[in-house]
């Protein structure tokens, strides 16, 4: 029996604890053994938060028996990326600088599940700060791909991705950066979504790069994503950059998964040079699936797309220069070299190089000289003019079609360790993600078959801002011309792991 509820879905487990045909504790008590049996070999949480876990569901079960009205996902466990904060459980961001720290409040995310009745099994694995592409920037150690335990599952959200896909959760969230839930979404064979810019909290939310970071959900199916996407969403008072206008009907649009007239335009510029023709085949063959769905496809050219690699990396790092000052070793985190006799100038430099890793450092050295004095102008300045133009080839291709459609990843899963030492090649992983998180527009990553070598590809749809009802439409429409093939190939890889 608990083998039988980690496989299932979230709708089909929230479907079954509303039916009285299981508990929530006993789906949590499958999920956290589930957790005991395949976490050491997929490393996919940093904090298992069992008895929080185990409390939260006899509560959900205890309301449930009082006939209280509870929300759709009540009882589902979920895994938390651990760049959120928790009161109940440490919030590291992946980071030695911030090892054990407990958090004084929830985020508002945190919260918005907490009162959902979402059970949080714990706090996943990250690139520390999120900054990273693979998790191997974790100062805990790599997350490993389910698939392959020799591969990366991507990042910065690869724990969450993981978790998700070794059936250790049915739900997790993560946030979006660069494409840090998309990449690890796709190579992972999970659905990934980036909500509209402010469409989710930030509040609570350590922060990489403020105008950029967009929290989100992953999940195996595109309405149990849907229907994480409507707990965790919404306008909060506490978040300045929060959009107050209702949540789309992304749940809706998952369950229509209808393509029919929808106009959808492939973007040449992300479907190239670079790709591995692996990628590019499965994604030729999603596109004429739609097609013979009944979308009306067309090419449609996003020319400065090509400047958005370029671009994030000098906005990213410029904006991680200034959230990273306040790991001062003053007010919280590690400190180092605090014996009475060095000044707060030399405790804040030791506190920083030991407890910042190697791309952290990378990243705000990099922001750090784009915004000085004499370059600013040079980089940062023209960075941000190239993201308007990016914004304005979205704005005219929204014109034309409803979506666009690209390879969510130029490449499947790759080596653990093959890029550590490489971070240009790394930092492709990105190149067909970065576009939307620069634009603020929603986006999606859903699987859309196994390239030659086995492992998983994801097709990605762009939809603009506040049209996130869009990207779930035709991804569920991908998914259910695709469900047998790609519900197969999940549950043997679980299997695999046993």
């Amino acid at each position: 029996m608990a083998g039988e509820l980690t496989m299932m879905t979230a709708a089909g487990l929230a479907a079954a604890m509303a039916a009285g045909e299981v508990s929530a504790l006993e789906v949590t008590d499958a999920h956290l053994a589930r957790i005991g049996d395949a976490d050491d070999r997929v490393r996919a949480f940093l904090h298992v938060a069992t008895e929080q876990a185990r409390q939260a569901a006899r509560a959900v079960d205890q309301r449930r028996a009082a006939g209280e009205p509870l929300g759709a996902l009540a009882g589902v466990p979920l895994a938390l990326k651990d760049v959120f904060t928790t009161t109940d459980m440490p919030t590291t961001c992946g980071s030695a600088i911030l090892d054990g720290w407990r958090p004084p409040y929830d985020a508002t995310i945190t919260r918005r599940l907490r009162a959902g009745g979402v059970v949080i099994l714990g706090k996943t694995n990250m690139d520390e700060f999120a900054m990273g592409s693979s998790t191997e920037n974790s100062a805990f150690g790599p997350s490993h791909n389910p698939w392959d335990l020799s591969r990366v599952p991507g990042g910065s959200s690869g724990g969450s991705a993981a978790a998700v896909a070794a059936f250790e959760a049915p739900l997790g969230i993560g946030t979006d950066t660069g494409g840090s839930i998309r990449q690890p979404a796709a190579v992972c064979g999970v659905v990934g979504v980036k909500p509209t810019y402010g469409g989710s909290s930030r509040y609570g939310l350590v922060a990489f790069a403020s105008s950029l970071d967009s929290p989100g959900p992953l999940a195996r199916t595109v309405l149990d994503a849907a229907l994480l996407h409507e707990v965790m969403s919404g306008h909060d008072p506490c978040d300045a950059t929060s959009v107050d206008a209702p949540v789309p009907p992304v749940v809706a649009a998952a369950r229509q998964a209808d393509v029919s007239g929808l106009r959808i335009g492939v973007v040449p510029e992300l479907s190239g040079e670079g790709c591995q023709p692996g990628v590019l085949a499965r994604f030729s063959e999603a596109v004429e699936l739609l097609e013979s769905l009944g979308a009306k496809v067309a090419e449609v050219s996003c020319p400065h797309f090509s400047y958005a690699l370029p671009a994030y990396y000098l906005i990213a790092p410029s904006e991680c220069s200034s959230n990273l000052a306040r790991f001062d070793a003053m007010r919280y985190g590690l400190r180092v070299g605090d014996d009475g006799t060095a000044s707060a100038e030399e405790v804040m430099s030791l506190t920083r190089a030991q407890g910042f890793g190697a791309e952290v450092k990378r990243r705000i050295m990099l922001g750090t000289y784009a915004l000085s004095s004499g370059y600013y102008d040079a980089y940062y300045g023209k960075a941000q003019q190239v993201r308007t133009l990016i914004i304005r080839d979205f704005e005219a291709a929204f014109e034309q079609v409803d979506v666009l459609v690209s390879p969510t990843t130029p490449t499947t899963a790759f080596p653990l360790g093959e890029r550590v030492d490489d971070p240009l090649a790394m930092y492709v992983a990105d190149l067909c993600t970065i576009p939307s998180d620069l634009a603020g527009n929603a986006a999606l990553s859903v699987p859309c078959g196994l390239a030659p070598d086995g492992l998983p590809v994801g097709l990605q749809i762009m939809a603009p801002v506040l049209a996130d009802d869009r990207i779930y439409r035709v991804g569920a429409a991908v998914e259910a011309a695709l469900d047998s093939r790609r519900g197969h190939r999940l549950l043997d890889q679980a299997k695999g792991l046993s």
